[in-house]
């Protein structure tokens, strides 16, 4: 298997980890070479953003944001599979 497959897939485990973390929620987070950097707004992440891509040429970061418990989470289904969306997600349907 090639370098950037497994480096792909120690990313894959590093952000699962994180999506699981509660303290990271509510956070924008960047992962790059194994590691974890964080920011609290949009702008705080353009700026750390620009920061490693200069610290790191070549390597390549992941942006993610991991939502709060409260926050909404929209799922999109394919509706062509022969019954609706909303039942396929188990939405009860409305009277």
């Amino acid at each position: 298997m090639p370098r950037s497959g497994r480096r792909a897939a120690s990313t894959a485990a590093l952000l699962k980890r994180v999506l699981a973390s509660p303290s990271y929620r509510g956070k924008h987070v960047i992962l790059l070479r194994g590691r974890v950097y964080t920011a609290a707004s949009g702008r705080e992440l353009t700026r750390l953003f620009d920061r490693l891509v200069k610290e790191h040429p070549g390597a390549t970061p992941t942006l993610a944001y991991v939502p709060t418990a409260q926050t909404p989470v929209l799922i999109l289904l394919r509706a062509d599979s022969g019954r609706s969306a909303a039942s396929a997600a188990g939405v009860p349907a409305s009277t």
